[in-house]
């Protein structure tokens, strides 16, 4: 049977795919939560497309404020030209500029890419480090897009929040904390270490299709059966 598919054209989650069993509604069971989203979401890769870290580390610049998929449409041609750290920094920035213009903030985000490679080529023989302490020492890299490359780039568990799964947090009642490094820290100690990455992606991805800032769509929702709806 076609499952139906959202406005944005995205295959939507059917409801009925995966039975919540028996949960007192407004209650969250994290091993619940955590099969209810497998099941929905298991096998599903980033969203961003990438051969390599420093494809990633790149693309992950690029995709602040911007769909990933109008990342996508820029990188296919970026990741053909520039390979290397070197590469991103012998190019002048105003060149870089016009290369990544659709993803906007571009002037931004090519001194920021520009300042991350000549990082990495000065500080790392030119590659992308493998652990948190030296990502988030890079220029304007964060534990977000640290986590981002580490789970999907190097297979390291690590929780990624974003504006995503900051709501869908908030809404399911998985935290009380605002800022993104508690609300990661609290998200550790409810999902087991071997998943931090998985379930944290799909978290993003059921904020983005499902979840959404407006007009969040309850009814496609895997988790309606045990979700408090916290400030929906």
């Amino acid at each position: 049977m076609e499952k139906k598919r959202s406005g944005n054209g995205k295959r939507a989650v059917d409801p009925g795919a995966i039975r919540p069993g028996a949960i007192r509604p407004g209650e969250i069971r994290p091993g619940e939560m955590i099969r209810l989203l497998d099941g929905a979401y298991k096998g599903r890769r980033i969203e961003l497309d990438f051969k390599t870290p420093l494809d990633l580390l790149v693309a992950t610049i690029l995709a602040a404020q911007c769909t990933d998929e109008r990342v996508n449409r820029v990188t296919a041609a970026l990741f053909k030209k520039h390979k290397t750290p070197r590469d991103y920094t012998r190019v002048p920035v105003e060149k870089l500029e016009e290369e990544i213009r659709p993803t906007g903030f571009y002037r931004n985000k090519a001194r920021a890419i520009a300042n991350c490679c000549r990082a990495l080529e000065e500080d790392f023989g030119g590659k992308v480090p493998r652990r948190m302490d030296d990502l988030t020492s890079l220029p304007g890299v964060g534990r977000k897009t640290a986590n981002v490359i580490l789970g999907h780039a190097f297979g390291t568990p690590g929780v990624v929040v974003d504006t995503h799964v900051t709501r869908v947090a908030a809404r399911l009642g998985l935290t009380r904390e605002t800022n993104a490094d508690r609300i990661e820290q609290d998200l550790m100690r409810l999902i087991p270490r071997d998943r931090w990455t998985e379930i944290s992606h799909a978290l993003v991805l059921h904020g983005r299709y499902v979840c959404k800032a407006r007009k969040p769509a309850c009814g496609e929702c895997v988790l309606a059966d045990q979700c408090p709806r916290i400030g929906v």
